[in-house]
């Protein structure tokens, strides 16, 4: 679609979500916020969404990409997948799936941000394979802040059992009830840690 009609999309669908949150919680300094006040970082938020939507589509009409259809014929765009690892279910979304020209699958995830989780495209690769028993070979993230793609990461020597270990660890200490509070910069991204009393005391505990 043109680039407008997209950006209008996504103002709609922006301003949609905003209202119905503003519902559930009309103080906007208790919304999570990136170094503004909630009614500005909500602002600002949806002046760089209209940005990197054009951006996004003027990419994608410069760098064409096909996307993998699976045995349904269903374009792999938010894919969702459970598969068992380790005795744990997993299930996800993977944003997309591209095919590229070899054969191979690649799952790519769409960023807006900078942060960004090796591990979660580690998940995306044992997920294809193990669902659709496909080669998957690389993975990598398109950019929103930067308008472009990362660069490829390897991922032939991930295996199935890697990733499990990690998820079985994680469904032990959920089990155990092992959450240690490690309070510190990532406390500004918890969307409860206005009632967090670790963040709360964090200042009195580093005097």
């Amino acid at each position: 679609m043109p680039a407008d009609q997209a950006v209008q999309l996504f103002s709609d669908r922006y301003s949609a979500l905003v209202n119905a949150g503003l519902e559930r919680e009309p103080d906007t300094d208790r919304w999570l916020a990136a170094g503004l006040p909630g009614g500005a970082d909500i602002e600002r938020r949806y002046r760089l969404g209209q940005d990197q939507v054009r951006a996004y589509v003027d990419w994608a009409e410069a760098h064409p990409t096909e996307t993998w259809k699976t045995p349904e014929d269903k374009p792999a765009l938010e894919l969702y997948f459970l598969v068992e690892l380790g005795g744990v279910n997993v299930r996800g979304y993977i944003d997309q799936v591209v095919q590229d020209p070899d054969g191979a699958l690649r799952p790519r995830d769409w960023k807006t941000g900078t942060t960004k989780s090796r591990f979660q495209l580690e998940v995306y690769t044992v997920a294809l394979r193990k669902a659709y028993d496909v080669e998957v070979n690389k993975a990598d993230w398109y950019l929103a802040k930067n308008g472009g793609l990362s660069r490829p990461l390897k991922m032939d020597a991930i295996t199935e059992e890697q990733v499990a270990e990690r998820f079985v660890a994680m469904d032990a200490g959920v089990k155990a009830g092992d959450f240690p509070p490690q309070p510190g910069f990532q406390c500004r991204f918890c969307d409860v840690s206005h009632a967090c009393f670790f963040k709360s005391n964090l200042s009195g505990n580093l005097k």
